[in-house]
């Protein structure tokens, strides 16, 4: 299917027809009817199929299914009919255009010739029906033949009304192939499967970011919202994803449905119910429903939330029961299974722990979804025995409706609750798509005060001027009490330093503290050979140090002969002159020296010379002497770190290159950091997107950079806003060479704007023509740039969603620059910003790129009053990785880099002096059980420590020692409790 969406009558000459998808789905279809076992579809000697007019109507019929599933865009008053040998259409002369580029794709894949029959624009089309009838008679054995149709639509204007009449004439006898094609599309491919997860991920994300704070901001405020209203902003936010912070093309989304409030005792818990025009009520005891659906490419998902607020027991009860009965038909939706034990499933939770409620569950766990929002024959229903198979998506749908509560209230009397998730079944387990909470702490809100935990009831705050504060109302989810937004944060957090420390405790107990110390290969001492054999060695009259170049040797007299050293074998050299003599110091590697890599145990029984001195009545051959070995030593070290750098690199696949030139994704005149070596004048590049790879080159022949897609790990794409450059950054997983450069991030940008400043010129007014005209081309510029790489990364995050990219998670990344902040990750102060997976700073170099998912925890250090400036340390799951420091981050972005760590899910701490961490971690790598039993992290909580101090003093006032044993007894305990942070 292409990545468009619907296209209206008239409409189809301006799109093209996928034909590989084409070729596979005809296939499909046609192996699908030639090996059905129902003797309604496999003994038909054709399947007609008639779609109807453009309708405004949401729901799809299983004609115009067909339609999108086939050919990729709805065909409306278009007749279709399959024959064994011939595929018949009877359309306008637009369609048939289109239509007609199939022909040779048809014939390869299942060997059937494409029979256009082009009705004229005022025609009945009765002479061309009478055409394809005799057709399916000629190619029938029998005199009546039998035509397949869908029985329960009924046809819709002239067009289809004729073709129905045409068909009860009695020429051919029908048959209904419905449930054919409910077997056809129930099993979804590759592409579905995607467009489905788009449309999740979009209606899970508007229930996220929209609905969900949306609905709090009105209770919060007490305002009087209608139900009507919020599902006409609802469906505005799902037309424009954006506004939902989901980057999905607008053209291919659409609606499922009209988005459904309820609330106020008023509930309709079926597919077609809809949103009045009452207000949203949300008074104790009361529920709130909402369900929304969306489409992408025409693909279906649906997801439905309930709300309790200031929930009674018996709505808290019912709710936990009906979230465990739909846990528990999602499991039961694995291949295999009779579509009826999803539905049993469910009951079985309902029998065991509210036989009460089971009058009042829905008849039904939900249907299949996809083209269709309920694919018919896909229901989980009690007497469904279809077998449940792998690439089946349904939406798993349950509630409660109309449970009687004991209040007098009309609006809380009776209640209704509804748990929705799209669900795609896989080889085992079901995977649930819409990923938003329904936990019981995120969907139950309480304002009610007057619960408190302790018996003894907290009187109200009373203001000075004597009247009793009344408590406000507050959307904040807490447990009886309201919470400010720092205290959620704390709350929060605790629960984060929990799980943090459960987590690095399996991950110590696992090993899993580090990946060796990211050194590379070294060459041992054995290696290290000068000459092969003695008759090798050159000959020298003279008794004087010698540096062979040719064969990296240092020859040194010792006791009358020239003794060969290897200059990878010197460590350093020094030289000393005095008034009458020169002495040179030469010293050696040996095993057991600092930063020693030579392990061999073979050589553990030699003798090695550590230090050799010489002293010379020639100076200058002793200075002469001494540069040749440093710079000769230089040289080989230089070599060799480059050959250890390489011999690191990960062996990359292959470029496979675009076949079609036209088709190639390019980006022209862009620079590359890092730049490549050499002397001459640095050029220009054009970035090529290929099938499995991007290609950089320049009009140099050895100026070629290759980047897998395999091989990247984040990519981000920055436009130019305040910076003077428009930037497309990869950060990857392995190194690669950028010229002799071993590198892990490549950027290609390109200047918006010259950075030029004239020199000695005075002041222009802003009111110059001139300069207002420069800044006019400037901005043109800049924003002709971003558009330039926008369109680019369209094109190439295009390419990546095709099935072969699914595993790679590949995605273009902006980074958010209203979460930004001023910091020095290294030794300049740069503007950091945070994307929705990264840390990143990527106008200065060297670059910062930190992945959130390899962050352990964050320490805010030289946090306190009065303090300007504080520094951030950054320590990575892998403890012996060094840890990151940003310093100098002004204290006003302290509150919104608590808040963005908070929701990104990362636990901070927060500390007034800088720690020292290298002994610190060295200290939890050495013995990670003690760090474990000492309670993790939690050394590090400023808050816990204060508590604690405050704790003792209270304890200790009143109290006098009666001897000095005590003040003895608390030393050394002192000194027995050194913590990490003094370490």
């Amino acid at each position: 299917m292409t990545d468009n969406g619907k296209a209206k009558s008239g409409s189809g000459a301006a799109y093209t027809i996928n034909l590989e998808i084409f070729s596979k789905r005809l296939k499909v279809f046609y192996d699908h009817w030639n090996g059905n076992k129902s003797d309604l579809w496999a003994s038909s000697d054709a399947i007609a199929i008639a779609t109807p007019p453009p309708s405004e109507d949401l729901r799809y019929l299983k004609s115009t299914a067909l339609d999108v599933w086939l050919l990729g865009y709805e065909f409306p008053e278009t007749i279709i009919v399959f024959m064994q040998k011939q595929i018949h259409f009877l359309c306008s002369q637009k369609k048939a255009n289109l239509i007609g580029t199939l022909k040779d794709a048809a014939s390869e894949a299942v060997g059937s010739d494409i029979i256009l029959h082009v009705k004229s624009k005022n025609g009945d089309g009765i002479d061309l029906m009478d055409d394809i009838l005799r057709a399916v008679s000629a190619q029938s054995k029998s005199d009546t033949p039998v035509v397949g149709h869908i029985a329960k639509e009924a046809p819709e204007g002239k067009l289809l009304e004729t073709w129905a009449e045409k068909l009860a004439g009695g020429s051919v006898q029908l048959a209904d192939v419905t449930h054919g094609f409910s077997e056809l599309f129930a099993v979804k491919d590759a592409t579905e499967i995607i467009c489905v997860k788009k449309a999740a991920y979009l209606t899970s994300s508007v229930m996220k970011n929209f609905v969900v704070p949306t609905m709090e901001k009105v209770i919060d405020e007490e305002r009087k919202v209608s139900h009507s209203s919020l599902m006409d902003d609802t469906e505005k936010v799902i037309l424009d994803p954006l506004k939902a912070k989901v980057k999905l093309k607008p053209e291919n989304i659409d609606i499922c449905y009209p988005p459904v409030f309820q609330s106020g005792g008023k509930f309709d818990l079926r597919p077609g119910a809809s949103s009045n025009d009452d207000y949203l009520y949300y008074d104790p005891a009361s529920i709130i429903i909402c369900a929304i659906g969306s489409r992408y490419s025409n693909y279906c998902s649906n997801v439905a939330r309930t709300f309790l607020i200031d929930a009674t027991p018996a709505q808290s009860k019912a709710y936990e029961t009906l979230l465990k009965a739909q846990e528990a038909a999602l499991a039961a939706c694995k291949p295999g299974n009779q579509m009826s034990a999803v539905f049993k499933a469910a009951v079985a939770v309902f029998e065991k722990n509210a036989p009460e409620l089971l009058p009042n569950l829905t008849k039904s766990a939900g249907t299949g979804i996809g083209l269709e929002f309920r694919e018919s024959g896909l229901n989980l229903n009690a007497k469904n025995d279809r077998l449940i198979k792998e690439g089946m998506i349904f939406n798993v749908n349950l509630g409660l409706s109309n449970i009687q509560a004991e209040t007098n209230n009309e609006k809380t009397k009776q209640f209704s609750l509804l748990l929705a998730d799209t669900a795609l079944v896989n080889d085992k387990a079901a995977e649930i798509l819409t990923n938003c909470s329904k936990a019981v702490k995120d969907v139950a809100y309480s304002f009610n005060e007057d619960e408190e935990e302790v018996p003894k009831p907290k009187r109200a705050k009373v203001e000075p001027n004597g009247v009793e504060a009344l408590p406000s109302k507050a959307t904040l989810r807490s447990d009886n009490q309201e919470m400010s937004k720092e205290e959620l944060r704390r709350q929060h957090q605790a629960e984060l330093a929990r799980q943090k420390n459960e987590e690095t405790a399996r991950r110590l107990a696992g090993g899993g503290s580090g990946n060796g110390d990211g050194r590379g290969p070294s060459r041992n001492s054995n290696e290290l050979v000068a000459y092969k054999n003695v008759n090798d060695v050159p000959y020298s009259r003279e008794l004087v140090i010698q540096v062979d170049q040719r064969n990296e040797a240092v020859l040194l007299p010792i006791y009358g002969s020239m003794v060969p050293f290897h200059v990878s074998t010197v460590k350093s050299v020094t030289s000393h002159q005095d008034n009458r003599t020169c002495t040179i110091r030469i010293f050696f590697n040996v095993p057991g020296m600092p930063f020693s890599n030579d392990k061999d145990l073979k050589s553990q029984g030699a003798i090695y010379l550590k230090e050799i001195t010489f002293r010379s009545k020639d100076p200058r051959h002793s200075s002469e002497v001494v540069q040749q070995i440093k710079t000769l030593r230089r040289q080989v070290a230089s070599r060799e770190s480059e050959r250890a750098e390489r011999a690191t690199l990960v062996t990359q696949e292959k470029l496979q290159q675009a076949s079609n030139k036209t088709k190639q994704m390019r980006l022209n005149d862009v620079w590359i950091r890092p730049p490549f070596g050499g002397r001459g004048r640095k050029l220009t590049g054009t970035l090529e997107a290929h099938v499995n790879g991007f290609r950089y080159s320049t009009s140099r022949a050895d100026e070629r950079v290759d980047i897998m897609y395999g091989n990247i790990k984040h990519a981000f794409f920055q436009p130019a806003e305040k910076e003077m450059i428009t930037l497309l950054h990869f950060h990857l997983h392995n190194h690669i060479m950028v010229g002799n450069k071993k590198t892990k991030d490549v950027q290609f940008y390109v200047e918006v704007m010259d950075v030029v400043q004239t020199v000695g010129g005075s002041r222009r007014s802003a009111l110059d023509p001139d300069e207002i005209e420069e800044e006019q081309r400037e901005r043109d510029r800049k924003n002709r740039i971003n558009m330039e790489f926008q369109n680019y990364i369209n094109k190439v995050n295009d390419h990546w969603s095709q099935p072969q990219f699914k595993g790679l998670d590949l995605e273009f990344d902006i980074p958010l620059r209203e979460l930004g902040f001023h910091g020095v990750p290294y030794k300049a102060s740069a503007f950091i910003i945070p994307t929705s997976t990264c840390l990143v700073e990527l106008i200065e170099t060297p670059f910062l790129v930190v992945t959130l998912g390899e962050i352990e925890i964050v320490n805010l250090e030289r946090v306190g009053f009065g303090t300007k400036n504080f520094d951030m340390a950054i320590v990575f799951k892998d403890f012996k990785k060094d840890v990151l420091r940003i310093d100098s981050i002004p204290s006003t972005s302290l509150d919104a880099i608590k808040e963005w760590l908070d929701t990104t899910d990362l636990k901070y701490y927060e500390s007034r002096l800088n720690l020292n961490w290298r002994p610190i971690l060295k200290t939890i790598i050495d013995d990670p059980q003690k760090f474990v039993d000492d309670g993790g992290w939690e050394f590090l909580n400023m808050e816990a420590s204060d508590s604690e101090a405050e704790e003792t003093e209270e304890s200790d006032q009143g109290y006098e020692p009666s001897d000095a044993e005590p003040e003895s007894e608390s030393e050394e305990e002192d000194s027995d409790s050194a913590s990490l942070v003094e370490s």
